[in-house]
């Protein structure tokens, strides 16, 4: 392949071709329908914006993943979302000002430096929906249940759910009163479930060996409900943490005896993904044979404070480029009707009175003599005794 072929396209950056995005536009319809239905409103942040307002109030990871560019008006830095969910936390607090929870939804594309996955994409259409305003265990289980619902409207059935909370390993990190290095360290280990690392990590800090214990047995800490249970006993002297096991058991509990009836739960707790940014219980949606997330969400209390109002928010996100590729095809090919060019009135009218009945009309174009099967046409109209019909 040459690499100065223009047709060639950035690393991560593909286009979506007219089959393909039909689908995927088919979907979004479907999705922002269904959140409407649950009183979710649409909002559409800009593309780009300044630097400062952009990466107000979020993590050094997503400062990482944004592009910058010079505003050739006003010369100042901008920046190209690599993430809608921010941008919404702004438009809660600084624009609509509401004391009572504000639902809002958006889909769009955002655009990353790095893929977050090998060969992966690094303009994800990114749909979501955030609920701010409401700290407690209804707001979470709504935005849960929704992420389900969801996933099973566009036809992704066999979800299995994880539960966990971040709250627990910051708990731990503040009692070790570890360094920021070691903090990233022993986060970086605990994502790729190395516990011969974490050990060795351990071993080399001077800190009790109890809390040594204690950190070295989050990596172990995911399966079904069992892992509660150990994780109580192991973490029973530390009321914070207690505090966040009892806030997951009670998501659980009302989770699985309502909307996740037939939902498989397990539990992680040591799953850290967005660490900088959640600060509450995180949940995730996994298919089998797909070794990744494909929808997660969680509480992301206090990113509004940055823009002037302190408001608890929890909310979740997917990329519809991977679920589209999960979903099952359920459109059949579309129908069209291949028109003639000779456009008589009777033949006009015709031909509206079929689009607006919803059908789809192509037109032949003069000098263009294709059959109806090389026009991507199914029927076509012709002219049988003075009127026209569709065959």
């Amino acid at each position: 392949m040459n690499k100065n072929d223009p047709w060639l396209l950035p690393d991560g950056i593909e286009e979506v071709l007219p089959e393909k995005a039909r689908r995927l536009e088919n979907m979004r319809r479907s999705v922002l329908d269904l959140f409407d239905a649950w009183g979710y409103e649409l909002v559409m942040p800009p593309l780009a914006e300044f630097l400062d307002s952009l990466l107000t109030g979020v993590g050094e990871d997503m400062d990482l993943q944004t592009f910058k560019i010079t505003d050739q008006i006003s010369g100042r830095m901008m920046g190209i979302r690599p993430d809608i969910t921010p941008q919404t936390a702004r438009i809660d607090a600084h624009y609509l000002k509401k004391e009572s929870p504000v639902r809002l939804c958006y889909a769009g594309p955002v655009l990353r430096t790095r893929p977050d996955k090998f060969a992966g994409s690094r303009e994800p259409f990114q749909l979501g929906a955030e609920l701010f305003g409401h700290d407690g265990l209804a707001s979470e289980l709504e935005l849960l249940e929704l992420m389900v619902v969801m996933l099973r409207q566009i036809g992704i059935d066999q979800v299995h759910v994880e539960l966990g909370h971040v709250g627990i390993f910051q708990s731990l990190a503040a009692e070790a009163k570890l360094n920021s290095e070691q903090e990233s360290e022993l986060f970086s280990a605990l994502q790729r479930k190395a516990g011969p690392d974490m050990n060795k990590m351990l071993a080399s800090w001077d800190l009790p060996e109890k809390l040594k214990k204690n950190l070295s047995l989050l990596v172990e800490l995911s399966g079904d409900e069992q892992v509660l249970e150990i994780a109580r006993t192991a973490f029973a002297s530390n009321k914070e943490i207690v505090a966040c096991l009892d806030n997951v058991q009670s998501v659980y509990d009302v989770f699985k005896n309502n909307s996740g009836k037939g939902v498989p739960v397990l539990f992680d707790l040591a799953e850290l993904s967005g660490y900088g940014y959640y600060t509450g219980i995180v949940y995730s949606a996994f298919i089998p044979g797909h070794g990744r997330a494909i929808a997660k969400g969680g509480r992301y209390d206090g990113i509004g404070q940055a823009f002037g109002r302190d408001r608890p928010a929890t909310g979740f996100g997917a990329d519809m480029r991977e679920l589209i590729n999960l979903a099952p095809d359920k459109l059949d090919k579309k129908s069209a009707i291949l028109a003639p060019e000779n456009i008589d009135k009777t033949l006009k009218n015709k031909i509206n009175s079929l689009r607006d009945n919803g059908e789809r009309i192509i037109m032949q174009l003069p000098g263009n003599k294709y059959s109806a099967s090389e026009m991507g046409c199914d029927k076509e109209l012709i002219q049988k005794n003075g009127k026209w019909i569709v065959k």
